[in-house]
């Protein structure tokens, strides 16, 4: 796989995780209410619980993303501009 292709890839992987947080915050925006009473069927959680759990959940799918996205993107980026 030749260094474009796989910033290429990293790029488009980044875009689509991004995709995914954002999505995901969407429907904690517009339903919340209606998956944390989902939720609260199966698991005994308050709400708080079920806001901390979402928050750290997408802190560290953030972290992944940046980690396995965005630091390897960047790195080939600056090699391959030199």
């Amino acid at each position: 796989m030749m260094l474009s292709q796989l910033q290429q890839f990293l790029w488009y992987s980044l875009v689509i995780n991004y995709a995914v947080l954002l999505v995901w915050w969407l429907m904690l925006l517009l339903a919340g209410e209606r998956i944390y009473q989902m939720h609260r069927r199966w698991f005994a959680l308050t709400n708080e619980q079920f806001a901390i759990i979402h928050y750290a959940g997408m802190a560290f799918y953030k972290i992944l993303v940046l980690v396995f996205n965005v630091v390897p993107w960047l790195v080939l980026w600056l090699f391959s501009s030199h």
